[in-house]
């Protein structure tokens, strides 16, 4: 399987040489499950949009520091291209930017929280059990950095896992799109660099919160397995559909 990045945003200067820049986290993590997986990196940020939905397999959209709602040439560029996969029936799944993105540009709301920053290690209760869910289990805790969250779901949205914090954590709009407001791909010791890099902003009693979640076990991994079988499950029902007699 071939799978489109769609990265929104680099990770910060002094943080890269300890950790890498997205597209390597995403793909360090992703081939610790399937390591036959194959990578393709659109650099969004910099105006580099797709026009293709049939490029690769299936799309994951990344994080970033921007939000859906900034009023910028490439992520208005970005939203139709996700309407575009919309249409064409191809599997996308976003996280945490990605997430909101997927939502209001299906018709969702994305806003600040009133609750503040979340920060650290992020305790969901799965609400609805999908069949992709291989492995199961009822909660998903990912980590996470964000301020904005979804607000209102887009038609036809179902959430299926949440927390009082975030309730529309986790989300599946039809049959081949998900969106995960976590981060699978951070690391615990990024997300301590990453707190420590914006405690002026986010608040030092929130980091000191967030800190102290991050020895907690992490559903990294479980996330991709879940990610994965969403994706070819979705390519397999789009294929079908495709050689079903008309």
């Amino acid at each position: 399987m071939v799978i489109g990045l769609l990265q929104c945003d680099d990770v910060a200067p002094e943080l890269r040489g300890r950790h890498g820049n997205y597209p390597e986290m995403f793909e360090a993590l992703f081939h610790r499950v399937d390591p036959s997986l194959r990578f393709r990196v659109w650099r969004c940020l910099d105006g580099e949009i797709p026009d293709d939905v049939e490029a690769v397999d299936a799309w994951l959209t990344t994080g970033s520091k921007f939000g859906v709602n900034d009023e910028l040439p490439w992520i208005a560029a970005l939203e139709a291209f996700v309407r575009a996969l919309w249409v064409g029936g191809k599997p996308l799944v976003g996280i945490c930017f990605g997430h909101q993105l997927m939502a209001r540009a299906l018709g969702g709301e994305v806003a600040k929280s009133t609750r503040g920053w979340g920060v650290g290690l992020s305790f969901n209760r799965v609400t609805e059990r999908a069949d992709w869910m291989t492995p199961w289990q009822p909660g998903l805790d990912l980590l996470v950095s964000h301020q904005d969250q979804v607000e209102r779901l887009p038609e036809g949205a179902r959430v299926l896992g949440g927390s009082d914090f975030c309730p529309a954590y986790l989300m599946q709009v039809g049959e081949h799109f998900l969106g995960v407001q976590g981060h699978p791909e951070f690391t615990p010791a990024y997300s301590r660099d990453l707190m420590a890099l914006r405690a002026d902003l986010v608040g030092h009693h929130r980091v000191r919160e967030g800190e102290a979640s991050l020895s907690a076990p992490v559903d990294d991994t479980l996330m991709v397995r879940w990610i994965l079988a969403f994706m070819r499950r979705a390519i397999e029902r789009r294929g079908s559909a495709s050689r079903a007699p008309s």
